[in-house]
């Protein structure tokens, strides 16, 4: 589960086909080929439609996508096996009332998450790389573990 698509996915309609999506693709340890696989990876973002341009960044996610698609989408994708919460509209939706006050302290518990079925990360975005860089556990403990998670699951 991620945000919604950026400018240049809604331009090409194919889910992560930026620079958020290279660095997405290089924490989880798979190939694009492997990232796009349908009969492996669900890509559900909260929003469906680029939101459109704000002053730093993209807009949130359209508050009505949620509610009336994951739903559905959830019922048509039995036996998932993992999600991914990327951001913090995904853990908002997802976590609801047992996520942390602040993203960072929601992923840094991603161990409490994963019974769920749920990984919190940050979003990819060129743009947190100061969170990146104030944050080097993520890289140095929670990557290494997805990617052990996703080989277990044949991914």
């Amino acid at each position: 589960m991620s945000q919604a698509p950026g400018r240049k996915v809604h331009e090409t309609g194919i889910p992560w086909n930026d620079a958020s999506g290279d660095r997405l693709r290089a924490w989880l340890g798979v190939t694009a080929t492997q990232f796009h696989d349908p009969r492996k990876v669900a890509i559900v973002p909260m929003g469906f439609c680029y939101p459109g341009k704000a002053p730093s960044g993209d807009n949130p996610p359209r508050s009505e996508c949620a509610p009336r698609w994951h739903g559905k989408l959830n019922a048509e994708l039995p036996g998932i096996a993992l999600s991914l919460l990327i951001g913090r509209y995904a853990q908002a939706w997802y976590l609801g009332g047992r996520r942390k006050a602040a993203l960072g302290e929601t992923v840094r518990a991603w161990r409490e998450y994963l019974p769920l079925g749920f990984i919190p990360l940050p979003h990819p975005s060129p743009r947190n790389q100061p969170w990146l860089a104030k944050n080097p556990w993520f890289e140095a403990e929670l990557v290494p573990n997805i990617q052990t998670t996703l080989r277990s699951l044949g991914l």
